[in-house]
């Protein structure tokens, strides 16, 4: 039967999917849902995160952003890098999914634990006397251990059912706007919006466990195997490092800003990476809905194997031109139009920064690859590689350029990681030569 969401699209492209399996018009309706759930954080954050930001001011805002991404060096300790692991087990062995999810669960609450603990010990050595900022790390911090929930989604995913995990989130999405409307109305303090976002986190676990039981699931069910969970880390602890060294080389500009520069540049920078960021659900979406089909074909043949890992590629790099060009040529009058002329500088940060997604995108993608290869030690060394240039440019160009030396740090970083890196390690020729011709000619059809 042909999924009910098709009746919505255009009929050449009903023609399109007539005679497609099943499994292709079951990943389409996914990213569907994942799209209308990104749209919908997508305009709901930018009109609400642009009146936080005029609200708070450049000096505050930047504060704020700089707790964000101190918290988040931590937060891969608390994913512990089993989102892909975890999928790709479910999707092989089905009937493991109790034992795989129940493991993978406990190991996410132990994780968040520590990165709490870690968070709070590192901000009271960095800045013992600012008590404001250890309110504000503390709190955001805690979202970590009540994030292990996000294991729901996992299951989810591997069944290409996201729409569940989409209303869960969503809902939880909506209250937290409103309640950032009300904040900002009222007056209220900085610490008052790190609370709301801890509110977001815990509503977003109890709408996916709502999900899941209204699935015929079953919390109780779970299991938790020590064994398991070995194996788990074993597969997974590459990644967890890499996922630490993608948090620093991704959010470490905005703490060397603070530190080197100031509040205020932070502010005025991340108003420039929000916005560049802010189409990234794109392939994250796309991602998460193919790599499914992607383990399938390995266990299939090679052939179909790389035809279908060059057709992602290719269509993660025509995404991000998509959105590079445009946003290139209208950089500065939307940042002022939005933002006001307090944070007038972030245009010409944006116009740079926004090419920095095309590699974005290819990394993302690529991290399906190598997932599916279990080559995870090597996404391990080569962002660790594009962290170490990242980190070495930052600390050249900031005190020379500030704001715009973040940025010309950040886009070389994300180039080598996801694409140059392709050329040192003989193993990725092939994959840089795909990636080459993906950023060439990405031919999607």
């Amino acid at each position: 039967m042909k999924p009910s969401w098709s009746r919505y699209l255009p009929s050449f492209l009903r023609v399109r999917l007539e005679g497609r399996d099943d499994d292709l018009q079951k990943i389409l309706g996914n990213i569907g849902w994942l799209f209308a759930d990104k749209f919908l954080r997508m305009g709901g954050g930018l009109f609400v995160g642009v009146w936080v930001a005029r609200y708070l001011g450049p000096e505050q805002f930047g504060l704020f952003n700089y707790t964000v991404a101190f918290t988040a060096f931590f937060s891969a300790l608390a994913t512990l890098g089993l989102d892909g692991i975890v999928v790709r087990d479910i999707v092989r062995d089905p009937t493991r999914k109790d034992e795989i999810l129940g493991t993978a669960f406990m190991l996410r609450i132990m994780g968040g634990i520590i990165a709490f603990i870690l968070s709070m010990a590192a901000i009271l050595v960095l800045r013992p006397a600012d008590t404001l900022t250890h309110w504000l790390v503390g709190i955001i911090a805690l979202g970590s251990i009540f994030q292990s929930f996000d294991t729901i989604d996992f299951w989810f995913q591997s069944q290409v059912q996201s729409r569940y995990s989409v209303v869960a989130k969503n809902t939880a999405f909506v209250v937290l706007s409103i309640t950032k409307v009300i904040l900002i109305v009222n007056h209220a303090s900085l610490v008052a919006f790190a609370w709301a976002g801890l509110g977001e986190t815990i509503l977003g676990a109890t709408g996916l466990i709502l999900a899941y039981v209204l699935r015929r699931g079953r919390l109780y069910s779970w299991k938790t195997s020590v064994g398991l969970g070995i194996r788990m880390l074993q597969n997974s602890w590459p990644l967890i490092f890499s996922s630490i060294v993608i948090i620093v080389y991704m959010r470490i500009d905005q703490v060397m800003l603070g530190e080197m520069v100031g509040n205020d540049e932070v502010g005025v920078y991340s108003v420039a990476v929000g916005l560049a960021e802010v189409w990234y659900f794109i392939p994250g979406a796309v991602v998460s809905s193919t790599f499914p089909s992607v383990v399938a074909a390995r266990m299939e043949n090679d052939d179909l194997f790389y035809d279908r890992l060059q057709r992602l590629y290719n269509l993660m790099a025509l995404l991000a031109y998509m959105v590079a060009i445009p946003v290139t040529l209208l950089a500065g009058p939307i940042v002022e139009l939005l933002y006001g002329s307090a944070y007038a500088k972030a245009g010409s940060m944006l116009a740079l920064l926004v090419w920095a997604g095309l590699f974005t995108n290819l990394g993302i993608a690529r991290s399906s690859f190598l997932t599916a290869m279990n080559w995870t030690k090597i996404h391990f060394v080569t962002v660790f590689l594009g962290c170490l240039i990242n980190v070495a440019l930052n600390y050249i160009l900031i005190p020379r350029y500030s704001g715009m030396g973040a940025v010309i740090a950040s886009c070389v970083a994300y180039w080598f990681a996801a694409h140059g890196a392709c050329f040192v390690y003989r193993p990725l020729y092939k994959t840089g030569v795909m990636l080459t011709k993906a950023i060439i000619y990405p031919k999607v059809w």
